[in-house]
Order: structure tokens, then sequence, then C-alpha cells
């Protein structure tokens, strides 16, 4: 009886570090891809950055242009 319990707990035990290792890795995966999106926001910022200080000169020289 002692040894069926034993190896019911070993059995047990050897699922949760089965399931800890499966988190694990499934959250470094997380974190992998959520430092991707971090990188890609980052670059989508700063190129919508240089679009509007694109738009702004040109507007800026039509405006110029109606003036003279």
């Amino acid at each position: 009886m002692l040894t069926d319990d034993l190896n019911a707990l070993e059995a047990k035990i050897e699922e949760l570090i089965g399931l800890c290792e499966s988190l694990a890795n499934e959250n470094r995966a997380l974190r992998e891809r959520n430092r991707a999106w971090a990188a890609e926001k980052s670059d989508l910022v700063e190129r919508n950055e240089l679009a509007r200080s694109k738009i702004d000169a040109l507007i800026d020289r039509l405006k110029s242009m109606d003036v003279a």
C-alpha cells in the first residue's frame, strides 16, 4: 500500500515538473513575442514621426508657394 502511494506521489510530482517546464517554455516564448512586438511598435512610431515631419515640411512649402 505504501509503495502504491509513493508511486502515485512520484507520478504527480513528475506531472507537475512537466507542467512547470511547459509553462516556463511558454513564458519564454511569450516574452520573446512581446519583445518583438515592442521593437516593431518602436519602428512604426519612428516611421510615423518621420512621415509626419515630411508632411509638415510639405505643407509649409505649399503655404510659402501660396504666399508668393
